[in-house]
């Protein structure tokens, strides 16, 4: 590996004033000692070792090398040929990439005592450079005595064509500060190291140099122009630069083209296309695969297909480079057929190819294929290389198969990759994405570089599942790493947030992403509105919305179902009103969002409205609009409207027949919920333990004992469904409506019940129905016998005092409901003082109780009233009917109840 630059640049010196000559070594005959060494070591050791031994050289033979006449003209002639023999015997081993042939020849030069010229000394700069040992290449260049542009061109070459475009700009300001002057060709390639850094910043200084030294004209300097404007996204400079060039080439037409193929410009590419070939340009394979991918990425399939055509009739269309570019075509295009077909054309594929062909799979969903293809790959005896790999582990993400993603694991292990960054993040986001956390986490900590998008995809397996705060620790650990977070970060942190509803972190976050400069970010902004409403922070979660620049679809639906989920059901409604003033058209899922959080206020006006969009916008078919709408009309009143979308509706799922037959159970339809139950099981759709939420209430409604009894009895031994507290709590429903006492205490002690508060609620209605004050008796006897420390008791006269309500309520003493049932079985008894007792009660558990609401429709505009709100405008007028309404209950006996 070669040194960093920075220990490189220190050692690069002016020549010392003692060195006598510019020549290394004399002939053999006059160089005892370069012999004696070349006689007992390596010519590797000695070639590593010649600046040490250069300064061993003594004066003497300096001197001879100084003295005039030193070779005749015949020598001299032999000498300089045997120089160029040299120098392109260096040249060879460059192109070839060999530093061991390198050091040897160089060695050979050591040998034979050969006085280097200007060009030998290039020509061992570019042999070490080309070969990635910078160390050598340094060494020569600090003892050249006069370092020229060349000498300097040729090293700073070297490292931009190893791919160290940075250190090839630290080099052109070390050259200016050596005082040598840059030609076109010292610009040119720090033109080309300032692309591949994306440093346009110098790289226009670079420009003003050239112009300052009349090389702005020139054809090298003009398309390394191009090419760093067009890299760097510039292309109304690339326009002007290649605009203003006298004469273009194919390098410049290229770098233009790829400017606007990356930019995904897709009609400026067959502009200038059509244009190279109206002017007869001759165009390289390169230019065909840049403007196929230009039109890959605009989605032009035909343009692309012309392309193919004409590169046929050009004889190229076999070549391994040209394909792959054809093949990703075809892929973005979403044509996986065609890809295939090209991709079989080639001749013995090389690793890009089957890449290629498998990143293409991939893309386009057809995960198994890939995989054959792979397993074709190791058939050929081809080596993959991390980009395929990578490639097949997010095709079997895709699928989920989890034991082809253990596989595909083995053979990365087995190849040496798994410590490669590219295929590490993609195992990361595979065992994440299969709630695998602790596999994730150990290829997390095998990856030999992590990079922000390892932390994000170890974070990702945090956010949604059983650990959310573990994902809060991780996320710190990756600050105390030095790792700055992004915008996939702060997105993936915000929805652990939610999930633990932790909106003091949430905030630090808020302050965080502010610092970031994210805050005007639009997906940032939406996470942070979704967060603020599942914390319950619906003023903040407002804040944050008004506070996004752009607000799109996304960030409509994050608000309107933060409202519609917090019950704010009207807000809901106004930003859905909001959103249709400014244009945007709602999609499935806000349409849904709005329908269900609003079907409990949602006037049929309302929904109606809601309805007619939903066919405007195409979405009436989508499974989860039709099942919100039926659940809309099912709640406004309008069962006849429900029935008719769910029999409307072409796709359905077992939640549709869910909410179908759970609005006919809220009409006490329990007739016709059972028929659609039946149709249901009919057309071949598994109930799950929902469906019996609200089939076994139709049964109760009906007075059915022994069809809910078998209904009941199907959870568990047909479906194996593990019956759930509100299953049981059906049951004590059906036998309490109908009175059966005795049966539910043979139901409790059969099933081994441990009533819980939505169990003893039912039990509780079923007395204060039927008024049955004896069942207190015969369930404390029941509760001694099973030592159930979770029932609760009651007194037989159900005359329930302060101690004896903290006893009832012991279960779930915050639940606001559970108060209300000891207080209407004393009204049913005329007890309304006991209400006192229970007020109290409720004051002293710290209970507020939600104000009770309802609404009604007049002339088009809903009328909202809430309980102890008196900002009506007609309040007095309904306070006055009110009485006389209760006046008018009292004379007949009833006595009102107002709790």
């Amino acid at each position: 590996m070669p040194r960093p630059l920075s220990l490189l640049l220190p050692s690069i010196h002016k020549p010392h004033n003692t060195l006598p000559s510019l020549l290394l070594f004399t002939r053999s005959n006059t160089c005892s000692r370069a012999l004696a060494v070349a006689e007992h070591e390596s010519t590797d050791d000695f070639a590593e070792n010649f600046p040490l031994e250069f300064h061993r050289v003594s004066g003497k033979i300096a001197r001879k090398l100084n003295e005039p006449n030193a070779r005749s003209q015949h020598e001299d002639r032999d000498y300089k040929r045997r120089l160029r023999e040299y120098s392109s015997l260096l040249h060879d081993s460059a192109a070839k990439g060999s530093l061991k042939e390198g050091k040897l020849i160089h060695g050979h030069v050591i040998k034979c005592g050969l006085e280097l010229d200007s060009h030998l000394w290039v020509s061992l700069i570019n042999a070490y450079a080309k070969c990635g040992t910078f160390v050598y290449a340094q060494r020569v260049l600090n003892i050249m005595p006069q370092r020229d542009v060349v000498s300097w061109s040729a090293l700073i070459a070297g490292f931009v064509a190893q791919g160290y475009g940075s250190d090839g700009v630290c080099l052109f300001f070390a050259m200016r500060r050596d005082g040598v002057r840059p030609n076109e060709f010292a610009l040119a390639t720090c033109l080309k190291a300032c692309s591949m850094s994306h440093d346009v910043g110098f790289g226009k200084q670079v420009h003003l140099e050239a112009v300052k030294l009349g090389f702005f004209l020139d054809l090298f300097v003009g398309s390394a122009l191009v090419d760093l404007y067009a890299k760097c996204g510039e292309m109304e400079l690339a326009e002007r630069v290649f605009n203003s060039m006298p004469e273009l080439n194919v390098v410049s037409w290229n770098a233009l083209l790829n400017g606007y193929a990356e930019s995904g410009d897709g009609q400026k590419v067959m502009h200038l296309f059509c244009s190279m070939t109206d002017m007869e340009k001759k165009f390289s394979k390169f230019s065909l695969s840049t403007v196929l991918k230009g039109f890959a990425n605009s989605g032009y399939i035909k343009a692309g297909q012309v392309v193919h055509a004409m590169a046929i009739r050009l004889g190229c269309a076999l070549d391994k480079f040209f394909s792959c570019s054809l093949v990703d075509m075809y892929s973005k295009c979403g044509l996986a057929d065609n890809a295939l077909k090209v991709f079989y054309t080639i001749k013995d594929p090389d690793v890009v190819a089957w890449g290629a062909i498998i990143t293409c799979l991939d893309q386009q969903g057809c995960c198994q294929e890939a995989a054959k293809i792979f397993n074709l790959m190791r058939e050929s005896s081809v080596k993959p290389n991390q980009f395929a790999l990578t490639s097949l582990v997010r095709a079997t993400t895709e699928t989920g198969d989890q034991r082809c993603g253990e596989s595909i694991h083995a053979v990365i292990c087995k190849y040496g990759f798994e410590s490669d960054t590219l295929v590490g993040n993609a195992l990361i986001s595979m065992y994440m994405e299969n709630r695998r956390v602790s596999c994730g986490s150990r290829v997390f900590e095998a990856i030999a570089h992590q990079d922000s998008v390892s932390w994000n995809a170890l974070l990702s397996g945090f956010q949604d599942y059983e650990s959310p705060d573990q994902g809060l620790r991780i996320f710190y650990q990756m600050l105390l790493k030095g790792f700055k977070p992004n915008m996939c970060t702060f997105i993936v942190i915000l929805k652990a947030c939610s999930s633990l509803s932790d909106v003091g972190f949430g905030k630090q976050l808020h302050a965080h992403i502010i610092k970031h400069s994210l805050d005007g970010n639009h997906v940032v902004g939406t996470s942070l509105v979704d967060m603020y409403a599942k914390s319950g922070c619906l003023e903040d979660a407002g804040v944050a919305f008004n506070r996004l620049a752009n607000k799109d679809l996304f960030a409509y639906t994050a608000i309107i179902t933060s409202y519609a989920q917090a019950g704010e059901a009207e807000m809901a409604l106004k930003c859905f009103r909001k959103m249709r003033l400014k244009g945007i058209k709602p999609n499935e899922f806000t349409l849904a969002s709005c329908l269900n959080g609003c079907s409990p206020v949602a006037t049929l006006a309302n929904g109606r409205l809601l309805h007619s969009i939903a066919v405007k916008t195409g979405h009436l078919l989508d499974m989860f609009v039709s099942t919100a709408l039926v659940d809309m009309y099912a709640k406004c009143g309008s069962i006849d409207d429900a029935e008719a979308v769910f029999k409307g509706s072409v796709l359905r799922d077992t939640a549709s027949w869910n909410m179908m037959i759970g609005g006919y159970v809220k009409h006490r339809l329990g007739e016709k919920a059972l028929e659609a139950f039946r149709m249901m099981l009919d057309e071949g759709y598994v109930p799950d333990e929902i469906t019996f939420v609200v089939v076994l209430p139709a049964c109760s409604h009906m007075g059915l004992i022994e069809e809910g009894k078998k209904h009941f009895s199907s959870i568990k031994k047909i479906y194996g469904i593990t019956p759930t507290v509100k299953h049981f709590a059906c049951m004590i429903d059906i036998l309490g409506h109908a009175g059966k006492f005795t049966e539910i205490e043979n139901f409790i002690t059969e099933t081994k019940l441990t009533p819980n508060a939505l169990v003893w609620e039912n039990l509780l209605g079923a007395c204060s129905w039927h008024g049955n004050i004896e069942l207190y008796q015969k369930l404390k006897t029941l509760s001694q016998r099973q030592s159930s420390p979770q029932m609760p008791c009651w007194h037989g006269n159900i005359e329930l005092d302060e101690k004896d309500a903290k006893k009832l309520l012991e279960l779930e003493p915050k639940m606001e409901s559970n108060y209300v049932f000891p207080s209407d079985i004393s009204a049913t008894q005329g007890r309304c003082n006991d209400f006192s007792g229970v007020r109290a009660l409720l004051s002293s558990q710290g209970i507020k109780k939600e104000p009770s609401c309802s609404w009604i429709e007049v002339d088009g505009q809903v009328h909202i009233f809430k309980s102890q709100d008196g900002s009506h405008l007609k309040i007095k007028e309904i306070y006055i009917k009110l009485d006389e309404l209760v006046e008018n209950m009292i004379s007949v006996g009833h006595m009102p109840i107002a709790f």
